[in-house]
């Protein structure tokens, strides 16, 4: 059941990533709101896991489970019947709020069907393997579709599994809770929503506006003050969501930045890739997914033999040096162009896939590891959290990059096709309102197969910076964990005599072992 519920909450992540063409097309979607629905999806899942993993613990971790699959489904049945773009966000909001749910509480079954730590890990790795299929198999599930049927049958196949896993799950799943006085932070919860939320927002309508719009500047400025407002809650908090003690650990610290800046380069990539099978090469879906398959498959294959190196090679070693692997597939691609073969491209999606392999594996056993033990749970709850807001960044801040660049570049292209005139002005105009998007929509008569290949080469141009600030970042990453992941991690001993009952949502019961008993214990494994 858990690892059904974890393929349900990763499922929308690549299935929605690679049908956004689709979805333009159809909807008459802008570059910006594009983003939009992959961030609706994103931005609740960020915000609110760390409270649904709270709110499990002191509720029953099968109530927040069955009521994480209802809202799933629910979420792919609003999408479904979507006539528009602002439906589809609804849609993807509400199976957001679902995989939030699901994502700690599908460990903490785990965790409380599996009382032997050693035996547990064995189906900690089927977990993670069901996590890595749904991402896999997302593109190519939306691929068959859309070559059949319209978009919003991508969301098809979520209704039905929800419903059938929330009717099992209420029958055969026992329920269980931390022991302890744990509580909800609501100050800490509602000023980290509205931080993450304002952050987005203001650097998607900035792009697609401007960053001198009175409500783009507001927008930005209420993050930074909800920001400030979440480091006094969680400071003055008697039950922080996310105790910030654990920024001291240069370990914790490393691996949280490492988590949200290459998931903001990654996920921002896979969402201007997408956009450029569709846009510049004409692909269908299925096309397309075949080849964002080269990295996700890549990826999980890799990912159990790299789990078994976390214990011959140190983590300082393994996650920069895939990192700086990542950045150099990231940086030969920035050559592609309208006619760059599958073959072509398929070793450098694969050498990504490569490196991400190295950099996923270990960096929650590395975050857990680097803290006391009666604070791991919650370090695996926030590392994962910082890595959502990454994702939610991601395709705000290249899709406004994208969309700039593009649009910048333009007029420039369509004057060396031969355009002038009044041509070149109507089509400028169309790209700054609507986006680029939009251009490719348009039937100007014997000029548009001209306008055409000047809107491929200005997305190019969009997309080469996009891959160039995706590979800058990933280094960043990298020069991060060289530098912070250099003082020894706490050791099992050492975790093992920390004041286990310190933190009762985080302590060890044998009976109903919680969730971060069940990671540490992973880790250390």
């Amino acid at each position: 059941m858990a690892c059904l519920g974890v393929f349900v909450a990763y499922l929308p992540v690549t299935t929605v990533s690679v049908s956004l063409p689709a979805v333009q097309r159809a909807l008459d979607a802008s570059t910006s709101q594009l983003s939009w629905v992959s961030d609706a999806f994103v931005l609740p899942m960020a915000a609110l896991i760390l409270s649904a993993g709270v709110f499990g613990d002191v509720h029953g971790r099968k109530k927040v489970y069955l009521a994480g699959l209802a809202l799933s489904g629910l979420g792919s049945l609003v999408a479904l019947c979507a006539q528009n773009i602002q439906t589809v966000w609804a849609g993807q909001a509400l199976a957001g709020l679902g995989s939030a749910a699901l994502l700690p509480t599908t460990l903490a079954l785990i965790s409380h069907a599996v009382p032997d730590p050693r035996e547990r890990g064995k189906y900690i790795g089927l977990w993670a393997t069901a996590l890595s299929a749904a991402l896999a198999l997302g593109p190519v599930i939306a691929g068959t579709v859309l070559n059949h049927f319209a978009w919003r049958w991508i969301y098809l196949l979520s209704v039905p599994v929800s419903l059938i896993a929330v009717v099992v799950g209420a029958k055969v799943l026992t329920d269980s809770r931390a022991p302890g006085s744990r509580r909800l932070d609501w100050p800490g919860q509602i000023t980290a929503a509205l931080t993450i939320t304002a952050l987005v927002y203001g650097i998607i309508e900035g792009g697609a506006t401007s960053f001198t719009d009175v409500k783009v500047l507001v927008s930005l400025s209420v993050a930074a003050v909800g920001a400030v407002a979440f480091v006094l809650a969680e400071r003055r908090s008697s039950s922080p969501m996310l105790d910030l003690s654990l920024f001291r650990s240069p370990g914790f610290t490393a691996t949280t930045l490492i988590a949200m800046i290459s998931f903001l380069g990654l996920i921002g990539f896979f969402f201007a890739l997408s956009l450029y099978f569709g846009m510049v090469q004409q692909l269908s879906t299925l096309d397309a997914a075949w080849r964002l398959l080269m990295v996700t498959l890549v990826t999980l294959v890799l990912g159990a033999p790299v789990g078994r190196l976390i214990h011959r090679v140190s983590p300082r070693v393994l996650i920069p040096g895939g990192l700086l692997v990542s950045s150099a597939a990231l940086l030969s691609l920035t050559n592609i162009g309208v006619d760059t073969s599958f073959g072509s491209l398929a070793w450098r999606l694969a050498l990504l896939g490569l490196g991400m392999a190295f950099v996923i594996t270990p960096m929650t056993a590395t975050a857990v590891s680097s803290v006391p033990f009666h604070q791991a749970g919650m370090a695996a709850a926030g590392n994962n959290a910082f890595r959502q807001v990454g994702a939610a960044l991601g395709p705000a801040v290249l899709g406004t990059l994208l969309s700039t660049k593009a649009v910048d570049s333009l007029s420039g292209h369509l004057t060396d096709a031969g355009l002038t005139g009044q041509t070149v002005r109507h089509v400028t105009a169309v790209a700054d309102h609507d986006g680029i998007g939009a251009v490719a929509g348009l039937d100007l008569g014997a000029d548009t197969p001209r306008v055409l290949g000047a809107l491929s080469q200005a997305f190019l141009d969009g997309l080469h910076l996009c891959l160039i600030v995706s590979a800058v970042l990933t280094l960043l990453a990298a020069a991060v964990g060289a530098l912070l992941l250099r003082r020894p991690q706490h050791t099992p001993t050492e975790a093992v005599t920390e004041p286990r009952a310190a933190d009762p949502v985080t302590a060890d019961v044998p009976q109903q072992p919680g969730v971060s008993s069940l990671t540490a214990t992973s880790a250390r494994e």
